[in-house]
């Protein structure tokens, strides 16, 4: 006698049934873990944004961000002030510019918009200022990102690089501060023009002593992921140049 489970119609609604309470599950954990993975995303955006000012609690040669308990009061208290830049150099002030989608304002300027520029004006205890930009990019396996902090004429004062899947101990390095560090000093621009800063082998100074040579030295067997931090930074740090402008004026 053919049980009632051996029927094919009893299969097809228990995988339906199954589909529905999984799915029903896995909708509620999103909808309730949304408000603290929106938080969690905030305080990392501020650890960042710290890092490349130079305030964070590096030891030796290890990068730490300031921690996830003090990265608000911190923020309030170094970042004076958050702006959204225009291609003409314009810029207006909202509290929020750390939370733009720098992923979501490429798509847009692809499709025509007009890309929002975050960027955030720093102020350390003796007054000297840094502005810092979120820039994007592409590396080996898939997405690189930075913020980048520069002083008025566009030398960089402090990098923080990250990566979603670059190969651990070649690409993934670019989170590491002998690679992040050798940023520090490096001038983006070059006889009044945007050049940038090239992730270039064999450049006749790894040490990087000379900081007006737009280059740093590249990661041994990271070279495509080295194409893509120099790639980033000419594309989206170039964004800001009119805005530096309007700062002399």
């Amino acid at each position: 006698m053919e049980k009632r489970t051996d029927k094919n119609s009893y299969t097809i609604i228990f995988a339906i049934v199954m589909v529905l309470i999984v799915g029903s599950l896995l909708a509620y954990l999103a909808s309730s873990l949304k408000p603290t993975i929106t938080e969690n995303q905030r305080l990392e955006k501020q650890q960042n944004i710290l890092y490349a000012m130079g305030v964070n609690e590096n030891e030796g040669t290890s990068a730490n961000f300031v921690s996830t308990d003090n990265a608000p009061q911190l923020f309030e208290k170094f970042i004076k002030q958050q702006l959204v830049v225009t291609s003409d150099g314009q810029a207006t002030e909202n509290n929020e510019a750390y939370l733009i989608d720098v992923k979501k304002e490429q798509a847009k300027a692809k499709d025509g918009g007009v890309r929002q520029l975050p960027l955030f004006v720093g102020e350390d205890e003796k007054g000297k200022k840094y502005y810092i930009a979120p820039i994007r990019g592409k590396g080996l396996w898939d997405a690189i990102w930075a913020y980048v902090a520069m002083d008025e004429n566009m030398v960089v004062q402090g990098a923080y690089f990250d990566h979603k899947g670059e190969t651990p101990g070649l690409g993934a390095n670019i989170k590491q501060r002998f690679f992040m560090d050798d940023f520090i000093g490096e001038h983006l621009m070059s006889n009044g023009s945007f050049k940038g800063i090239n992730v270039a082998k064999g450049n006749a100074d790894p040490k990087n002593n000379d900081k007006t040579d737009n280059e740093v030295d590249a990661i041994a067997g990271a070279t495509i992921t080295g194409d893509g931090v120099s790639a980033m930074i000419r594309s989206d740090l170039k964004l800001y140049v009119p805005y530096f402008k309007n700062l002399k004026q």
